[in-house]
């Protein structure tokens, strides 16, 4: 196993009350959808998506995370990767749906396609306005349509909601997806009901990252999430049968 690459944080952005990216001093070369484990000395490591290329995006759910919130300008971070497969570009016209923190690995997505003169279309969502993330990052590279759950700011109502609407209006040669895995079963569940090829980024409970410890298999396939995926086509889910319905915490319990 690697060791991590020591990094010095070179700054903070507040995204959202509950995200922060932390700009490091090192660059990665990642492929969009990939995932870095996240060391801090002495503590513990995890694995969180790149947002860019010097950048990861953290929200704030648990003891680590607070513990990272916690991290300021000149602090240091240990890095080992980038580890899994990633989103691949498939047509011309693509659709992106994300969901929370999910807009990390999403807009690496759609910054990459976009600069191979890919149109992309993109709906973000987030429970209030201030909970949407890089807005202004996705709608530099095409159409983008924002929604909240409590109808603050752009389109009142959940992502597939718009997404169905979109479907209405136009075709799309791929969607990729990620953020809360209800969210991320509805929008694979529309892809397929219009025959569009669908690629999805999953979350589970990892301690290596490179399918040694099997903590993140997933049921039936005993697929790895950190080596088989995290990204995974449709096809490939359907054999998944935990998609949407649960997750396991670090002793393997059903969450």
């Amino acid at each position: 196993m690697e060791k991590p690459v020591m990094c010095k944080i070179i700054d903070v952005i507040d995204e959202s009350p509950t995200v922060k990216t932390f700009l490091l001093d090192n660059e990665f070369d990642f492929k969009p959808g990939q995932f870095a484990m996240v060391w801090i000395p002495e503590i513990d490591e995890k694995p969180f998506g790149f947002s860019s290329k010097n950048s990861i995006s953290i929200a704030k759910v648990g003891k680590f995370t607070e513990k990272i919130h916690s991290l300021k300008k000149g602090d240091l971070l240990g890095i080992r990767g980038p580890y899994g497969n990633n989103f691949e570009c498939i047509g011309t016209k693509i659709l992106a749906v994300a969901g929370g923190i999910g807009s990390a690995p999403v807009i690496s997505a759609v910054e990459a396609f976009s600069k191979l003169g890919v149109e992309i279309t993109s709906v973000i969502g987030g429970r209030t306005k201030d909970e949407l993330l890089f807005l202004d990052r996705f709608e530099k590279c095409g159409k983008t349509f924002a929604c909240t759950d409590d109808c603050s700011f752009g389109f009142g109502g959940f992502t597939t909601e718009k997404m169905l609407e979109l479907l209405l209006e136009e075709k799309f040669d791929m969607v990729i997806t990620c953020g809360p895995e209800i969210m991320m079963k509805k929008v694979v569940e529309i892809a397929e009901q219009n025959n569009i090829p669908i690629q999805v980024s999953l979350e589970r409970y990892m301690k290596c990252g490179i399918g040694i410890c099997g903590q993140c298999a997933v049921d039936d396939e005993g697929l790895c999430v950190c080596k088989d995926g995290p990204v995974f086509w449709s096809d490939k889910l359907k054999f998944v049968s935990e998609f949407g319905k649960y997750k396991r915490d670090a002793s393997g319990a059903i969450l």
